[in-house]
């Protein structure tokens, strides 16, 4: 499977929150799964970094890299074609980040990992 994390799973995920539900935990995991962090979740992060909303142990451009490298999840970039999904979904859902990410999760054929039950209401593959 080609998993593509929401952001909030991955600061879980690094965090070892206990909010992260164990099957999504164990598919992260699995080393016959592709994982992916986009660079959206990233610069999400960075914004909330900025904001004095989201505290890290790092700054957000090292330490996000760090985690991301140390757990074997791969960088996924934002391209023209994921964006130019953005006209076939439904306003369901105002997050920008959320919305990027799923046009990145069609453009792409991933599974979204998310607790989100916004996201979840796309025609997006998720666990």
């Amino acid at each position: 499977m080609k998993i593509l994390l929401d952001t909030h799973i991955f600061l879980w995920f690094i965090s070892g929150d206990n909010k992260l539900p164990i099957d999504i935990c164990s598919a992260v995991r699995d080393p016959d799964n592709e994982v992916y962090l986009s660079v959206v979740s990233v610069w999400e992060c960075i914004i909330k970094y900025q904001l004095g909303k989201l505290p890290l142990p790092e700054s957000p451009e090292i330490y996000l890299p760090k985690q991301r490298k140390l757990h074997q999840i791969s960088s996924l970039d934002l391209d023209e074609s994921a964006v130019a999904q953005l006209i076939k979904l439904p306003s369901l859902h105002n997050d920008p980040f959320d919305r990027i990410l799923i046009c990145q999760a069609l453009e792409n054929n991933l599974t979204i990992a998310t607790v989100d039950a916004a996201v979840r209401t796309y025609s997006v593959s998720t666990i």
